[in-house]
């Protein structure tokens, strides 16, 4: 177990000491022996109920002063400074945080949002500013982000900065954003493993598939994506995933033909197709159908007339979006 010194007893026994519900800020007299210790390091030993992720955050949110100025977690001491800590409101009080301040959303889906901060709209709440800020309004239009840190927003903003900024709605998206801000700041080669194929294709600049330990294509995501090199990348990449059929029409023997869901046309004659289920996913639609004994996938424009389940309707894929796969290996090739 960790030790702290003694100089913190009185800071961590006292009423001015919060635990974790509380946002009362906290003054704090860094003592003597804490001299050529790193900020985050200090904090860490005087506010132990926290975690360092936590100290580390409210630190980059500027809800940490030294001596009246906003330092960096590495920023050494030297014994005798003055710290304020404010902490963030815990999700418990954000809930009733939300207040309708116009926002002016340039984009919205179910992981991120576009918006349009003004210059003057404060960020979020700390010393003085109680309310009216930008947290406020985002708490308000999109709910869900009480559960996200910093309800979603990823950049270090002040209340004069303006212009478009990114947040995110699901702790899942606010990470991926966090990762790609990192990555831009740092400016230096990353290794990313993940098993999950939309944090792969927003987050690389190029990417490496395996499949049980070997590897099946390198290439940027856009390569993987228009020109998968087999039907294990074509069936892992997407979602959902490539058609990959056998029985199509005009497939040649011992050939597999891919294609996207969104690479096939409805039209009045062409492919005949039964549908079987229908996804309505917000701006688009999901048809699931049958051709032949093969399951088929087609992606549609929500805005645009979808077959209903067991009805009969046909379609024809682009002919420049097609893609060869030999039987066998599953290895993508040049031309059928």
């Amino acid at each position: 177990m960790r030790e702290t010194p003694d100089e913190w007893d009185d800071y961590n026994e006292s009423e001015d000491a919060p635990g974790p519900a509380s946002a009362t800020p906290v003054t704090l007299t860094v003592p003597a022996e804490a001299l050529g210790q790193r900020l985050d390091q200090v904090l860490a030993q005087a506010l132990p109920d926290y975690s360092r992720n936590r100290l580390q955050t409210w630190i980059e949110d500027g809800r940490v002063s030294v001596d009246g100025l906003a330092r960096a977690g590495k920023y050494r001491l030297f014994g005798g400074e003055t710290l304020q800590v404010t902490p963030a409101t815990e999700i418990g009080a954000l809930a009733d945080a939300g207040e309708d301040i116009p926002l002016d959303v340039l984009h919205a889906d179910a992981d991120i949002a576009i918006i349009n901060k003004p210059a003057g709209l404060v960020v979020h709440p700390g010393s003085g500013v109680a309310s009216g800020t930008l947290l406020n309004a985002l708490l308000h239009h999109f709910p869900e982000t009480v559960a996200v840190p910093r309800a979603g927003i990823v950049h270090r903003l002040d209340r004069d900065t303006s212009g478009l900024l990114v947040v995110g709605r699901t702790l899942r998206a606010q990470t991926r954003l966090e990762i790609q801000k990192l990555h831009r700041e740092l400016g230096i080669t990353s290794l990313f493993v993940t098993h999950d194929q939309v944090e792969a294709m927003t987050l690389a600049q190029r990417m490496i598939v395996m499949n049980g330990g070997h590897m099946e294509q390198f290439g940027t995501p856009e390569e993987v994506y228009n020109r998968p090199a087999s039907t294990f990348v074509a069936s892992f990449i997407g979602s959902p995933p490539m058609n990959l059929l056998k029985q199509a029409p005009n497939t040649p023997a011992g050939l597999i033909m891919g294609i996207r869901p969104e690479h096939l046309d409805i039209t009045p004659s062409g492919w005949p197709l039964q549908v079987e289920t229908v996804e309505l996913l917000g701006a688009e639609r999901l048809v699931h159908a049958r051709l032949g004994t093969e399951n088929l996938t087609l992606r549609l424009d929500a805005s645009l007339p979808a077959p209903a389940t067991g009805e009969s309707f046909c379609i024809t894929p682009r002919s420049d979006k097609r893609h060869w796969f030999d039987n066998q290996t599953g290895q993508r090739i040049t031309t059928a």
